[in-house]
């Protein structure tokens, strides 16, 4: 009898044993894929290894086997081991996340692969006067054949039928006289072969470049190198000659991460205009379908880098020889639920497995990368000015606590007003400048919507969400008032629901607001705002910055995902709008966050000759996170904010780990979380030589969320592998009453709190 382990994508920390029947076809070796029986339904689980038969069961057998090979190599299979156990997570959860979804549903069948029809010449007809009596009595016949000689003798028939309208007998009397065959091809889902292709960049390295790719190029396997650039300072020319000498010269592969599908066309195109299609690209944006062709050639060898978001460090490839993480300090990185790793961390470990290269890149490094650089457990490579000899852009405080210069008059007083609380008038006034010089604008405020919230002006009651411990965002297109946790909508209240006042007003601005704000003052600028609302459809994020490329928008308005990443030259202004948003959330990270978005979207003005200027609007102009944004010093920031996490002690100083248990009911809740809480000293008492402290028990900042009750207990250690161990004691051993939907989860090295 042939037993096996199988790990199923189900919250249990185990495996399950099933009997291999005699005359099973396809691969049950370790990595494979197999249809199971799991209770009253069925399973895809991955094969971890041979089984021993235990006495008195009687053993489930594998339904099916579906492929021919294992979908999973043993490298793979140990990342993902170590995945579930540093961030406790079941292994069969993992081993679903690092394969494509169309692989993973019993009752999903995998994606076809797309197939097209194709004609193609099979014989010559040089001479004219054979043609004249060869297709005398079938003109049609004629210009077809013609057509298709024309473009290079094959096509696809479909585009044959879009130029020429011909019928079925038409192309069947071309096959009879054996002039033309028709075939059925692969065709490969691969969203980026229709983009242009851009020429490839003809930058010459500046010194500091050259030492930094010469210093990558003798790197040991494994090695880690954080490269911290400067914005502009281009840290993507050192990605591509790293790529080039790895790729093209040592024949290996290679993973390249961006932290926001926003990024990945721009991306792709600078990769692509330099290995052609050896580039896939694996995100969340893509279907099925065009996931899976582009996972599939990663595994073929047919290409050779992948190019995505977070779960593209999951490619299957053999050989690796790099992995660069561009913009390393993102949050994106971290998965929010289960498994919840972070891209870096799985890289770091999985080039070291298999003998890679690891670039972190970034001009504001997260406090973890830049302490383990300065200590040197990273090597630091540092790119201090920018690329071409351009210069950073100068940056200007607007301090909105004081009484604002007067906006130039317009007929409307009420707009002027309007227009005033969200523009001050030194950006309207460059803003001007810009439009009459033709340049262009990007502004930033990160808060989508068009009014932060709803308020009564009699009582002050706020509009909020039934199931969530937030207000509700009043948006106007389509107008409603909605929740950004749990996306629940409903109609803007005319009357107040508590007094029933009829006095209801809109408070704090949002891009669906100064959109149309700006509108009004600049009639004739062409404006684009990039937010969530407005990239939802699949390719939005690439339309609206391939006409920002183009020069066919004057300002972009949008939320973060325009702060990072984006190079356009002929940006010579970026207005901040409201830097204090987030800048004083309930959060060890919030100063850091705030100090790298406002850097960030600073360093998108100026990457041209023409220079470039910023407006940071704030009420907070001496806090250090605008200070140290406003003059560039990113290592002034590292001081002030580090010396804030010794007492108390936050990362990088310490490790920490999230415990958020939540339930339907509040009472209930808070019970469960006082219980850990005493679950955990008395584990601690019994053994001290745990280094770990226990904060809280707490509510969590947003206490309420798709209706379920949330509070927190904080596990800090400077020894890892204490956490770790408390950590999975905690989660397998911890009872969990089952009532009131009770729930307790794990959050290893958090990168919020809320």
């Amino acid at each position: 009898m042939t037993l096996i382990d199988v790990a199923l994508a189900l919250p249990l920390f185990r495996t399950f044993t099933y009997r291999v029947p005699e005359g099973t076809t396809g691969s049950t070796s370790v990595g494979s894929r197999v249809l199971v029986p799991f209770r009253n339904g069925r399973e895809i689980g991955i094969v971890v290894g041979p089984s021993e038969p235990r006495a008195g069961i009687n053993y489930k057998q594998v339904i099916a086997a579906p492929d021919d090979a294992p979908v999973m190599d043993a490298p793979m299979l140990q990342l993902c081991t170590w995945i579930a156990e540093y961030y406790v997570s079941p292994l069969g959860v993992v081993l679903r996340t690092a394969l494509p979804a169309a692989l993973t549903g019993a009752n999903a069948p995998v994606p076809a692969r797309k197939t097209r029809r194709v004609v193609e010449i099979i014989a010559e007809l040089p001479s004219l006067l054979k043609r004249d009596r060869l297709f005398a009595r079938s003109p049609q016949q004629r210009a077809v054949f013609e057509l298709l000689e024309s473009i290079g003798g094959r096509a696809a028939l479909k585009l044959l039928a879009e130029q020429l309208d011909f019928s079925a007998s038409v192309l069947s009397g071309l096959v009879t006289r054996g002039l033309v065959r028709v075939g059925v091809e692969t065709v490969e889902r691969d969203p980026f072969l229709t983009r242009a292709r851009r020429p490839p960049d003809t930058h010459l390295p500046s010194d500091a470049q050259r030492t930094a790719i010469q210093r990558l190029a003798v790197a040991e396997p494994g090695h880690v190198v954080l490269l911290h650039g400067v914005t502009g300072s281009g840290k993507t020319l050192v990605y591509l000659e790293l790529l080039r000498r790895i790729v093209l010269e040592q024949g290996k592969t290679a993973i390249v991460l961006v932290p926001e599908i926003a990024l990945t066309p721009q991306t792709v195109d600078r990769f692509r205009a330099v290995f052609g299609d050896r580039i896939a690209v694996l995100h969340s944006a893509l279907s099925d379908g065009e996931r899976h062709d582009a996972w599939q050639a990663l595994r073929r060898g047919d290409k050779r880098i992948a190019v995505g978001a977070r779960s593209a460090i999951f490619a299957p490839l053999r050989d690796l020889g790099a992995i660069v993480l561009d913009e390393e300090h993102e949050s994106s990185y971290k998965q929010g639920e289960a498994p919840r790793y972070h891209a870096r961390e799985v890289a770091i470990v999985r080039a070291r497995a298999e003998g890679a290269v690891v670039v972190l890149g970034s001009a504001t490094p997260s406090l973890e990368s830049w302490t383990n650089a300065t200590s040197g457990k990273y090597e630091l490579l540092t790119l201090p000015d920018r690329a071409g000899g351009a210069t950073l852009p100068i940056v200007h405080i607007v301090d909105l606590r004081a009484k604002q210069v007067k906006l130039k008059p317009s007929d409307t007083p009420e707009a002027d007003a309007a227009f005033a609380l969200a523009i001050s008038a030194p950006l309207a006034d460059r803003l001007r400048d810009r439009l009459a010089k033709r340049e262009q604008s990007i502004l930033l405020l990160n808060r989508r919507g068009y009014a932060a919230f709803v308020q009564c002006g009699a009582c002050g009651d706020v509009a909020v969400c039934p199931n969530c411990s937030i207000s509700l965002t009043y948006h106007r297109t389509p107008e409603r008032l909605v929740c950004h946790y749990c996306q629940h909508a409903e109609a803007l209240h005319v009357v107040c629901a508590r007094c029933g006042g009829a006095r209801m007003r809109q408070r704090g601005l949002g891009t669906q607001q100064v959109e149309r704000l700006l509108s009004e003052r600049f009639p004739a600028a062409r404006i684009a705002r990039m937010d969530v609302d407005t990239t939802s459809g699949k390719w939005a994020h690439a339309d609206i910055l391939d006409r920002v490329g183009a020069g066919d928008v004057d300002i972009l308005l949008g939320t973060q995902m325009i702060a990072k990443g984006l190079d356009f030259p002929n940006v010579t202004l970026v207005g901040v709008i409201d830097a204090d948003v987030g800048i004083n959330l309930p959060d060890f990270r919030a100063s850091e966050r705030c100090f790298q978005l406002l850097s960030q979207v600073a360093g998108r003005a100026g990457r041209g000759p023409k220079g470039g200027e910023v407006f940071i609007q704030t009420r907070s102009p001496s806090h250090h996170a605008v200070q140290c944004a406003v003059t560039h010093d990113y290592y002034r920031f590292v001081r002030e904010e580090l010396a804030g996490r010794v007492h108390p002690p936050y990362p990088p100083n310490v490790r920490i780990a999230n415990v958020v248990v939540s339930g339907t009911q509040e009472d209930a809740t808070a019970r469960l979380a006082t219980s850990v809480t005493a679950w955990l000293h008395r584990l601690l008492e019994a053994r001290p030589a745990f280094g770990v402290t226990v904060i809280g028990p707490a509510p969590c900042p947003v206490e309420r969320v798709k209706n379920r009750w949330r509070w927190h207990v904080l596990i800090k250690s400077t020894r890892q592998q204490d956490l770790g161990r408390i950590g999975r004691f905690l989660v397998e051993r911890f009872e969990v009453p089952k009532q009131f939907g009770l729930r307790l989860t794990l959050d290893r090295d958090p990168v919020a709190l809320l």
